[in-house]
C-alpha cells in the first residue's frame, strides 16, 4: 500500500479520499485502490479545496487552510 501511495506522488497524483472503503483485496491478498473521484494531479502542492470524506479528513482541510496532498 505504501509504495502505491508513494509511486502516485511520485507521478504528481493526489487521492484525497483514502479510506478503508477505497481500498480493495482481490483473490491473491493483494491490495488495489479504489474510487479517484476526488484525485488531483500536478497543481499537488498548495490545495485550498474540500474533498473527500469529513471524518477522514486532516485538520488542515476541515479548517480551510491550504494543504499539501
Amino acid at each position: 500500500m505504501l509504495n502505491a501511495i508513494d509511486y502516485m506522488h511520485q507521478s504528481r497524483v493526489v487521492h484525497r479520499d483514502l479510506k478503508l472503503e477505497n481500498i480493495l483485496i482481490d483473490n491473491n491478498l493483494n491490495l488495489k485502490i479504489a474510487d479517484f473521484g476526488f484525485a488531483c494531479y500536478k497543481n499537488i502542492d498548495n490545495l485550498k479545496s474540500f474533498r473527500g470524506t469529513f471524518t477522514y479528513m486532516a485538520p488542515e482541510i476541515k479548517e480551510g487552510r491550504a494543504y499539501s496532498g
